[in-house]
This record gives structure tokens, C-alpha cells and sequence, in this order.
């Protein structure tokens, strides 16, 4: 594997982190990241991000993982971050079918076994990442626990949305017009197009200001709204997982008490049903509990890694 690009100096992750370049079955380039933990190892962290994020995000929860023992890999999905954008328009968040991502899990794990990380393999998803992660362990991710966080087991939209949006997407996919943006969504990200008050995904100025920093200075990391075609493919996959059983991997979740952007019902419904799984409400967090305040990240990531250290055999 070609190294691949890390922009160290605008993350909070441990500034040993390497980055590498691999490719999947149907020839897209996927950038992955590696960390490495100063002692002997207690297994791999597999991280999937949410949709629109990117390794650099995500730096301070590495950093806990790592601190705690646990290597790290971290993957920019496919039209995420510095992987290939798949769209006309680059900054268009576009996939044809979810299972494309599955494309991306295959080439992240064998490049975790080409660079022989080590196991025990855990899986960390949080919202569109824990919808993927979920089909993954579903067709038999060899981790010994997952967790999720304010997964997007169905996406939150008022009803007389959801009433539109099944025809609206699929007509605008059977005459090729896929790649447009869903309503109200254009080339900026969200923190380019909200300000922080009044935002829906985190109570920590510092992480959004942040957030908007690292776009400011490396565009390419940043991805704009979702695709029609995106929407009615994540529409259609948490449609299938809602009528599968729960995999036989111990799961704990963790979703927001100020959650607005998955339903949380739905995460609910999945846990009732998941005889090796947990799931806990976080008080004052939104829905980036990974970029939430200090104190409310530290609290997850620590519940975490305890859940992993429970799962070590």
C-alpha cells in the first residue's frame, strides 16, 4: 500500500498516525489510518465515521483509544475525506446502493491484516458508520464487540417527508438524476451552512469551530449535503437491517438525549431485540457524542473502552 496523506497538524489524534492508500474490488481509492498504542497492545479499534466526517474528526477519540492500548484504523469512506468522490460534482455525499460501503469495510479489514494489527478486532460506529457497521457484523465482521454510536438505524424526517420521499428518490434515480442534492442541502458542509447556535449536532463550540477550522484549511475533507440517490439508498438499507435479527456480537450504543438526526426509537426497537446488547441515553449531548463537550466524549469513550476490556476473549 502507497502511503496516503494525514494532516497531523489540524487533528487532535496522536501525531504518530500513518495513512495509507488502498483500493477496493471496483477500483476506488480509499484512504485508511493507522495509530499504534505505546505499550503491548489489547487489540484494534475498527472505526467507521459518520457521513460527511473524515479521519481527522475524530482525534480525540482516537487519542483515548490509543492511550488506553488499542491500535486504531480509521477509514474515509468513498466520496468522504480524501478517498475518491464518486459523484459528478465531488462535494456531492453520493453512493448508488449502501452496499458500495461494504466494498470499502473489505478493503479496510484485508489492509488491516496486510499491516497485521492486532487482535482482537473491535468495531466503533457512529450514525451512518454504525448503519454500515451493523450490515458488517451481520455478515460476519470477526470482532468480538461493537459499539455504536447515535446510530443511524432510520433517519429522522417529519412524516409528511417520508410520505415524498420513497417515489421522489426513485424517480429521480430511474432517470439519472441520483446525484442531485436532497432538498435544502448544497456544496458546503454542515458547519458551512449552520452556525453554531442552533446547531443539532454538538453543545461544544470548541469542537464546531474546530470542525469548520479543518475544512477552512484542507477543503477536500469536507463533503457537502447528501445525494438523493444517497437518501434513498440509506432509506432502503435501514428498510432491510429493521427486518434482519441482531448479529451474535456484544453491542453497547449510545445515543443523545438531544438527539435529532437519527430516530432514536428505531435504535431502541434494535436493542429491546439484541440479547448481547446495550443501549444508554447520554444526558446534555447531541448527536456527535465523539465531538461533544469534553466531559460527555470522555464518558463515552470510557465506557467503551471498559466494554472492550470486558470482551477481550
Amino acid at each position: 500500500m502507497d502511503h496516503a496523506p494525514l494532516h497531523n497538524q489540524i487533528s487532535t489524534a496522536p501525531n504518530d498516525g500513518r495513512a495509507h492508500w488502498t483500493k477496493t474490488t471496483d477500483q476506488v481509492q480509499i484512504r485508511i489510518a493507522t495509530w499504534e498504542p505505546k505499550s503491548e497492545s489489547k487489540g484494534t479499534v475498527l472505526f467507521f465515521p459518520g457521513r460527511g466526517d473524515y479521519i481527522e474528526l475524530y482525534g480525540s477519540a482516537i487519542a483515548g483509544f490509543v492511550e488506553a492500548g488499542f491500535a486504531a484504523l480509521v477509514i474515509d469512506w468513498r466520496g468522504h475525506g480524501l478517498s475518491d468522490r464518486v459523484a459528478k460534482n465531488p462535494k456531492v455525499g453520493h453512493v448508488e446502493s449502501f452496499d458500495d460501503y461494504q466494498k470499502d469495510v473489505n478493503a479496510m479489514t484485508e489492509a488491516a491484516q496486510e499491516l497485521g494489527l492486532p487482535k482482537p478486532w473491535y468495531l466503533v460506529g457512529h450514525s451512518m458508520g454504525a448503519c454500515i457497521g451493523l450490515r458488517s457484523l451481520m455478515d460476519g465482521l470477526d470482532v468480538n464487540a461493537a459499539a455504536f454510536s447515535a446510530p443511524m438505524f432510520d433517519i429522522q424526517m417529519a412524516s409528511y417527508e417520508r410520505l415524498a420521499v420513497w417515489p421522489l428518490t426513485w424517480t429521480l434515480r430511474a432517470i439519472g438524476k441520483g446525484q442531485l442534492y436532497a432538498p435544502g442541502f448544497n456544496d458546503l458542509s454542515y458547519v458551512f451552512r449552520n452556525t453554531f447556535d442552533g446547531n443539532t449536532l454538538t453543545n461544544s463550540r470548541e469542537n464546531y469551530e474546530h470542525w469548520k477550522m479543518q475544512g477552512t484549511e484542507v477543503p477536500a475533507l469536507h463533503t457537502g449535503g447528501p445525494s438523493m440517490g444517497w437518501l434513498y439508498a440509506a432509506l432502503s438499507e435501514t428498510r432491510a437491517l429493521a427486518q434482519r435479527p441482531s448479529p451474535d456480537v456484544p453491542c453497547i450504543a449510545f445515543c443523545g438525549d438531544q438527539e435529532e438526526t437519527v430516530v432514536v426509537s428505531a435504535i431502541q426497537n434494535r436493542f429491546e431485540s439484541w440479547p448481547s446488547g446495550h443501549f444508554e441515553r447520554v444526558s446534555n449531548a447531541k448527536h456527535e457524542l465523539f465531538l461533544e463537550t469534553p466531559d460527555v466524549t470522555a464518558a463515552v469513550v470510557g465506557k467503551i473502552i471498559k466494554y472492550f476490556q470486558n470482551h477481550a476473549q
